[in-house]
């Protein structure tokens, strides 16, 4: 637990730096440029498919850098990593990062295709283990770098996901892949780190605590 405390504590050092990537992006050019991630994504960033994330009331910051990942190699997906070099240049990428970010934050509500969680008692374990962690075996909070209700820690922190609202099957998947190590782009393997202690039953009960904000 002390070396995602420690990496947390740096990445929040960096924090009045880390939206500089996205800066300039422009949210009404972005609209007509998003238009080939809206058949995945969403017009308004709500995902029509559960397997694929929102972007609404995204960090700009963070879909910026995502996209790069995608495209870069850092990060692998068969569909994004070939979608993600269609969406042109730098500035291209900045303004539909935040014609996403300017969106009405997505939340559990608006799914068309996937139902919001509605088990009470799992819910309520996710919301413990989201504000509190597991210190039995040093799982770290999500709270403390995703913030309340999972909508961010302020509106300069672009490094850590708005993950409030998301899609569960999208925030399981990502869990159990940063437990196996198929994904790799966090920063200073944090997720990685984490996920590694979440059995499957943590991973249920906190995405469904999640989506269903």
């Amino acid at each position: 637990m002390m070396n995602t405390i420690k990496a947390v504590s740096v990445f929040f050092a960096l924090i009045s730096v880390a939206g500089v990537a996205s800066a300039g992006g422009d949210a009404k050019a972005g609209g007509p440029k998003s238009e080939l991630c809206q058949g995945c994504h969403g017009a308004d960033g709500m995902s029509v498919n559960p397997e694929c994330p929102s972007l609404a009331g995204q960090k700009p910051g963070y879909i910026y850098k995502q996209l790069e990942d995608f495209i870069n190699g850092k990060r692998h997906n068969d569909t994004m990593s070939a979608m993600a070099g269609l969406a042109g240049t730098p500035q291209d990428m900045k303004d539909i990062a935040a014609y996403f970010a300017a969106q009405k934050s997505m939340s559990g509500d608006n799914y068309m295709l996937a139902p919001k969680p509605d088990d009470k008692k799992s819910i309520a374990a996710g919301k413990k283990l989201y504000m509190s962690g597991n210190p039995r075996t040093g799982l770290y909070g999500c709270v403390n770098c995703h913030g309340k209700n999972g909508k961010g820690k302020s509106a300069t922190n672009q490094v850590f996901p708005v993950i409030g609202g998301q899609s569960k099957g999208y925030l399981a998947k990502q869990l159990k892949d940063f437990r196996e190590a198929t994904r790799t782009n966090d920063p200073a393997n944090m997720m990685m780190d984490i996920a590694k202690k979440l059995t499957d039953a943590e991973i249920e009960a906190i995405t469904d605590y999640l989506a269903s904000l």
